[in-house]
């Protein structure tokens, strides 16, 4: 019995399709949304095999231990921070958590660039847009297919932030299994271009909503975006976070949506031009998480809201 458990946004969308292109094999699928990140509790414990792409080791430590003492052999890639690692012969881990990486493109590196059009799809999912175009340019790859490759790598991220799977277009296991086996994504663009388009109207639709709303707190060093309390607010909040950070790339941002349970989901990327900070400032708080130069806290209660804000204006001041 295997499992392959991965984060349902882009990066882990196509980390996976890649590892699987060159290594097919029938598993078991674990995802979600893009904050349920505490997967590995999923899977059984007598299992044989999983392979893990880009979720937090730190966030899963405990049951990722379990599944080793069971004899469980773990093959395990991430970019965001994990902690020590376990000490074990049955792990077999690829944690990279440079700013300038993703899951993908650890991937990428471990398969020799095989099936490099996906993994740009998962870096410019991921916001790297400048590690993206390096590879671009290193593939000699054409401008025409760039575009292609950038656009389908935000709308499979948007498609992965929601409070639960209900705010999505489509469940992220399913948008898998529609996107598995084609060795590029052009391959997969010509045969669900439904499922393309559906995907991109939502992401109009839904940004279009966004660029309406001005920053709550702005100053030299960074801004704060409150979101209402709406299903295309929480589906737009990463990716509106992004878009901030590349029109300002000197200046930090925070995304923060309202949960259906009365917190806050915050959505923090540190400045472009210096890609640092993002995960020891959300550390600070309860369900907090990520890496350097993007991060987020799932859970943030209405109490702490001016806590955090304080933390921001100290963190980027």
């Amino acid at each position: 019995m295997a499992f392959d458990v991965f984060n349902g946004d882009a990066d882990g969308l196509t980390a996976l399709v890649q590892w699987r292109l060159a290594y097919p094999q029938n598993t078991t699928l674990i995802t979600g949304v893009k904050r349920d990140i505490a997967l590995l509790q999923h899977v059984p414990v007598e299992t044989e095999q999983v392979s893990v792409f880009d979720i937090s080791m730190a966030k899963n430590r405990p049951a990722l231990e379990a599944l080793l003492q069971a004899g469980a052999s773990v093959f395990y890639a991430d970019h965001h921070d994990s902690g020590p690692l376990p000490t074990s012969p049955l792990l077999d881990a690829h944690i990279h958590t440079a700013s300038n990486t993703c899951t993908a493109l650890i991937i990428d590196a471990l398969l020799g660039g095989q099936y490099r059009h996906w993994a740009l799809v998962g870096a410019y999912g991921d916001n790297l847009n400048r590690s993206a175009d390096a590879l671009v340019k290193q593939s000699e790859i054409d401008t025409a297919t760039r575009d292609r490759l950038q656009r389908l790598g935000v709308y499979l991220n948007y498609n992965s932030y929601g409070a639960s799977l209900d705010d999505l277009l489509m469940p992220p296991a399913v948008l898998y299994r529609h996107i598995a086996g084609f060795e590029t994504p052009d391959d997969f663009m010509q045969a669900y271009p439904d499922i393309v388009m559906a995907l991109a109207e939502g992401y109009q639709t839904d940004r279009a909503h966004a660029e309406q709303l001005t920053a709550e707190y702005d100053y030299a060093g960074g801004a704060v975006y409150l979101l209402p309390n709406a299903p295309w607010a929480r589906r737009i909040s990463g990716m509106f976070g992004n878009q901030l950070a590349n029109q300002s790339p000197e200046k930090a941002h925070a995304v923060l949506t309202p949960t259906p349970d009365g917190d806050w989901m915050v959505s923090i990327r540190a400045p472009l031009n210096r890609p640092l900070g993002a995960v020891a400032l959300a550390q600070q708080f309860a369900t907090g998480g990520g890496r350097e130069g993007a991060a987020g806290i799932n859970a943030l209660p209405q109490t702490k809201l001016s806590d955090f804000i304080s933390a921001f204006s100290r963190h980027y001041p």
